[in-house]
């Protein structure tokens, strides 16, 4: 049985990585085309000779540090090409046919590949948790810093905060290439839902204390004073503006710099950690979390989606192949996988709109294909 392992397995391994890396230098070829367009300018757009000019090597760069998240989207698409092509090439060439005749029973192989399968579900999650984040912040904030800054539409991020005696409700423009947040406004409210202050800053760091470091910005104060009582008895209610200039501005809250990161960058290149906690602060101040909630559960899905490649594979070593019919199975497996990529980001959508069962959502296209690789599982191999 070492033997049989040994064998299938180098050649899955070997093959699935040769569809990676084809997969990989043609995500390659595309971003460095879509970054050419950028070389030679600066910050304001314009062209300069100046050593901050966005190079070649920059752009390099910067499309290297995608691959990690071009990789965590074609692990289930690899898996499921490279096991098709050495499953239907050992049934073409009558191995498999051997190896069935050595005692390799249809439930034995299942295991086998499920095996290996959980192996790369490790991979995924690894390299979608952990590298994936790390390299793609740092290729936001490598393109910031020669072309400006990390922002999503004209207002930017909005956060919100429900402390002790007030809320708080935060605008963030922007973040600098220094992780540096740009454009923030604070908006105070008391409890009764009454604006209390305004505090606008230019430029603001996140402190190692839990909390936010405002500097050259101005506090606008509402103060309500009692008037005078009229004739009738009633007094009214005088309000006070007042205007200051500060120059430095401690905010404490809880808001971390993994919060703004996930309000500004794409929450599908976050990490589950990450996601959780900011779900977790939208729920705790009444915003909607629908959006983060589904990322969050196709991260939690999208690995175990290798075991059901896996799976939908093994058939293929079951069917009677020709000279020269293998090519077509093949072209069969790269549209499975296709479709499986496209059905997992249409599911999201829907499901967000529709206001579907996060989990639901991100599970269907999964469950989806698990039926299907069960049922070609239980129609080719075990009643044929």
């Amino acid at each position: 049985m070492k033997t049989i392992r040994r064998l299938i397995y180098g050649e899955v391994l070997a093959s699935i990585a040769f569809v990676a890396v084809g997969f990989l230098a043609l995500f390659f070829f595309f971003d460095l085309v879509d970054e050419l367009q950028y070389l030679g300018k600066n910050v304001a757009g314009v062209v300069s000779s100046d050593e901050n000019t966005y190079q070649i090597r920059h752009a390099l760069l910067y499309v290297a540090l995608l691959i990690p998240s071009h990789l965590y989207e074609l692990v289930p698409i690899s898996v499921l090409i490279g096991t098709i092509f050495v499953m239907a090439r050992l049934a073409q060439s009558s191995e498999y046919t051997i190896l069935r005749t050595s005692g390799l029973e249809p439930w034995r192989a299942l295991r086998l590949l499920l095996t290996l399968g959980a192996i790369f579900v490790v991979l995924c999650f690894a390299i979608g948790d952990y590298v994936a984040p790390a390299a793609d912040r740092a290729a936001q904030l490598l393109k910031a810093r020669y072309q400006g800054r990390i922002t999503i539409g004209q207002t930017g991020a909005w956060l919100k905060e429900k402390q002790a005696y007030n809320n708080y409700v935060v605008n963030v423009g922007a973040l600098s290439a220094d992780n540096e947040m740009q454009a923030v406004r604070v908006f105070e409210f008391d409890n009764k839902g009454l604006l209390v202050s305004i505090t606008q800053s230019a430029i603001a760091r996140f402190a190692t204390d839990d909390s936010w470091q405002l500097e050259n910005g101005t506090r606008t104060e509402f103060t309500v004073q009692p008037g005078q009582a009229s004739s009738s008895g009633v007094g009214r209610e005088t309000a006070k503006i007042s205007i200051n200039k500060i120059a430095q501005f401690r905010w404490p809250t809880g808001i971390s710099a993994e919060m703004v990161s996930v309000a500004v960058l794409k929450p599908e290149r976050m990490s589950t950690i990450d996601l959780f906690a900011y779900i977790r602060h939208l729920n705790a101040n009444g915003q909607t979390a629908q959006r983060y909630e589904i990322e969050f559960w196709k991260k939690v899905f999208y690995p175990l989606s290798c075991l059901v490649m896996v799976v939908l594979a093994l058939p293929f070593a079951y069917l009677h192949f020709r000279s020269g019919g293998i090519a077509g199975y093949v072209f069969g497996g790269v549209m499975i996988g296709i479709s499986f990529f496209l059905l997992n980001n249409v599911f999201g959508y829907i499901g967000n709109l529709q206001n579907w069962q996060p989990w639901l959502a991100a599970a269907a296209p999964g469950l989806l294909y698990t039926a299907i690789s069960l049922g070609a599982f239980g129609w080719l191999v075990l009643r044929r």
